[in-house]
């Protein structure tokens, strides 16, 4: 009786251990500052182990099915991103994912974007469904909530980088963006908005012009100036249209759905509210969503007293103070866009020749 009780004992402490092991064990084999596996909605916990076995997260996929099995915790797991960090345990590894306890991804929102490759970055990032947030992006109610307009809210997509939990969806995420958009508007730069006769908002469209009209960064604040001594005549020259390019660019693109082009002399005239060239003022709304550094630089403009700008073939612009001085480098550009097709043309003709390419 007594060798009975004795080898009880032993198979208890022996199944104690098991157990232990079982659920204590480190099993997790992530890197020390942990990486990620991420579990889709209406993922089973066969799944689950699949994507950690094959991320090679896991040492032993056979412990933690059984762990999953005997608590039942397998039939529990939630949807998510989890970081799984080195030495975890099946427990802690298995009560982090059955309970819903997220890890957020980090996202980034780029500049200078359309809706459309806005939505694009959100479904490469976030898994966001892209017709989700294209449609979040056009209802008006959901904009309305946010306290803007459908013309206004795109421009809210702040750039930048934000902490977002995999599992949130279009309209959640662009809520969160917008309201990194609002805590932006800090009172301080309300008053430099003030200062210039501006809102927010016009400060937003303003800058989304800046955008995509300036490709060397430190040149913002500079056209920023010209463009602010149109719209409010801060020279001694009358006031005048802003004359962008990029809100004919922008009206092209809003009716016929198409990419950015090289404008013709009639695109000058095409009909249209964002056409500043035709229009008085600031467009209605913003062309893009502009970058931190192109609303500073509208807050922030030189003063100055340029009026106009022509690219200067190098990526930047020459400015001028006077319509004579424009003309000039006007004249300058166009003839060094001549001599540049001519090259090109030079050069396709010489590779003709030498049979290194085909004549069409």
């Amino acid at each position: 009786m007594k060798r009975l009780l004795l080898l009880a004992v032993v198979l208890g402490l022996i199944g104690l251990g098991i157990g232990y092991a079982l659920a204590f064990a480190p099993n997790a084999r992530g890197a020390e500052e942990g990486r990620g596996v991420k579990v889709p909605e209406g993922a089973t916990f066969e799944t689950v182990l699949d994507s950690l076995e094959s991320a090679g997260l896991i040492r032993s996929r056979t412990t933690l099915r059984w762990f999953g099995r005997l608590t039942g915790w397998g039939e529990q797991v939630k949807p998510g991103h989890y970081l799984v960090a080195d030495g975890m345990s099946n427990w802690a590894l298995l009560d982090k994912i059955r309970k819903g306890l997220q890890d957020p991804i980090r996202i980034t929102v780029p500049p200078g974007r359309t809706p459309a490759q806005f939505a694009a970055a959100l479904r490469r990032q976030l898994g966001t469904d892209s017709a989700a947030v294209r449609v979040a992006l056009r209802d008006t109610s959901f904009a309305d909530s946010l306290g803007t307009d459908l013309i206004h809210l795109f421009g809210h997509m702040r750039a930048n980088t934000y902490d977002v939990f995999w599992t949130t969806n279009a309209k959640r995420a662009i809520e969160r963006i917008h309201n990194w958009h609002e805590r932006y508007w800090t009172q301080d730069k309300r008053a430099a908005a003030r200062a210039l006769g501006l809102t927010p908002d016009e400060v937003i469209t303003l800058a989304s012009i800046v955008e995509w009209e300036a490709r060397v960064p430190e040149e913002r604040p500079r056209i920023a100036g010209v463009y602010l001594n149109r719209l409010l005549g801060r020279t001694p020259a009358v006031r005048m249209r802003l004359q962008a390019d990029p809100t004919v660019q922008f009206a092209l693109m809003q009716a016929d759905g198409g990419p950015m082009r090289r404008l013709l002399l009639r695109d000058y005239q095409f009909p249209s509210p964002y056409n500043t060239y035709l229009v008085d003022g600031l467009p209605p709304g913003p062309i893009t969503n502009p970058s931190d550094a192109s609303i500073e630089a509208v807050l922030n403009a030189e003063r100055h007293d340029f009026l106009y700008f022509v690219a200067n073939g190098t990526g930047g612009h020459t400015f001028a103070r006077t319509g004579a001085e424009h003309a000039a480098n006007a004249r300058r550009w166009s003839a060094w866009i001549t001599r540049q097709y001519q090259i090109r043309d030079s050069l396709r003709a010489d590779s003709v020749r030498r049979g290194l390419r085909p004549a069409n």
